[in-house]
């Protein structure tokens, strides 16, 4: 990794003979930068970020003017709620060859140096659902939670912000946010406190820039599920507050929350009033919560954390993951089904789509089995795959 040198910087720039205030008004950005995160990169300026992604200037420009071709190609994804039963979709976008490199830079030589909260797991280097869920194992009172549209949630504001926390200069944080976030179909000036900003509202006044309507970060988006987080980061030590106050253990998943405690004193109307608590810090950064997902789990019942059972001592899949790749292996390998048929009946649109999603699977299951996950795989080496 090229770490950013300002002794290095002063001597190019008067090997190029720059104007001295130039350089030194340079380093000064530079060193907000820096004082934050030695690894993160310094960046001046739109051009800059051209030349450290060597996606055209104007390609770029036309990027954050709003003014490009759609850059996203958009579909939906359909999803099921397990509990009501009823079937809806999520709206994923997936950024154009030339967005898709700009964001991937950001993601990889920026966010990922972010900071985020110790109680959020997702999206974070080296972290696992299965170091969520170990914290909540043996417990006996559970509160569990979900954010509706979690990620369309966080408009451009909200990454600006992300990115002024890293050091970036006003400008080419606005910019930067431009580039993560795009407007949906029904994007308008929202009321919300959350979507209002003076500071940044000012950069609406360069005309070029002008636009009433504020971006989203889009589901699909590489650089969308970290900015997510680290815009989560003053929420998750809200909410830590009040498990903390409540002896409860908090932890976040993405858009999955979990509080859970042995307090034999803690009984339902302190689980009520917790959830009133967590809502009330919802709404003021203009989450809102998927009410249909919302579940208090009481002493005796089954405790489940992002997939993972944690009534005993340590996370174990459970009885209902386990059907679901058994029932794959049964059709898979019968001779008068086999893959085509199964892919064809599940829904997939094709057979490398099915395998792909029994293979995630059996990812999932490795980090929490490896046992498990080896016979898994063996009986995908006996399944007479077409290709």
């Amino acid at each position: 990794m090229h770490i950013w040198c300002p002794q290095q910087f002063r001597k190019a720039g008067e090997a190029n003979n720059v104007d001295p205030k130039v350089i030194e008004n340079a380093i000064q950005v530079a060193s907000a930068v820096q004082a934050v995160d030695k690894r993160l990169p310094p960046i001046f300026s739109l051009r800059h970020i051209s030349h450290l992604t060597g996606v055209d200037y104007f390609v770029l420009r036309s990027l954050v003017e709003r003014n490009y071709i759609e850059p996203y190609k958009v579909f939906k994804l359909d999803k099921k709620n397990k509990r009501s039963g009823n079937r809806g979709y999520r709206i994923i976008s997936i950024p154009s060859p030339q967005l898709m490199i700009v964001q991937k830079w950001i993601a990889k030589n920026i966010l990922k140096f972010g900071e985020v909260h110790t109680a959020s797991f997702a999206y974070a280097e080296n972290s696992k659902i299965i170091q969520a869920a170990t914290l909540h194992c043996n417990c006996t009172w559970m509160i569990k939670l979900d954010v509706s549209n979690f990620f369309e949630s966080f408009s451009e504001i909200a990454a600006y912000r992300v990115f002024r926390t890293l050091g970036y200069q006003p400008l080419i944080s606005f910019e930067m946010s431009r580039l993560c976030t795009k407007l949906g179909t029904e994007t308008r000036l929202r009321r919300h406190p959350a979507w209002q900003s003076s500071s940044f509202s000012k950069y609406h006044k360069i005309s070029r820039y002008r636009n009433r309507a504020i971006g989203h970060l889009p589901q699909g988006a590489p650089t969308s599920p970290m900015l997510s987080n680290l815009a989560m980061k003053n929420f998750d030590s809200a909410v830590s507050k009040i498990a903390l106050d409540n002896n409860l253990v908090y932890s976040r998943y993405a858009d999955d929350l979990c509080l859970s405690t042995n307090d034999k004193s803690f009984d339902r109307t302190i689980a009520r009033k917790v959830i009133i608590s967590i809502y009330e810090k919802m709404n003021a950064i203009g989450l809102k919560p998927n009410l249909t997902k919302t579940q208090i789990v009481p002493p005796g019942a089954r405790k489940i954390v992002l997939g993972l059972l944690v009534d005993g001592n340590s996370p174990k899949l459970s009885r209902e993951f386990r059907a679901k790749l058994r029932m794959h292996f049964h059709f898979l390998c019968r001779s008068d089904i086999g893959p085509a048929k199964h892919a064809e009946r599940r829904g997939f649109e094709s057979v490398m789509g099915l395998k792909n999603h029994i293979q995630g699977l059996i990812a999932y299951a490795r980090q929490i089995d490896p046992t498990y996950a080896s016979s898994c795989d063996e009986h995908m080496d006996n399944i007479n795959w077409p290709f």
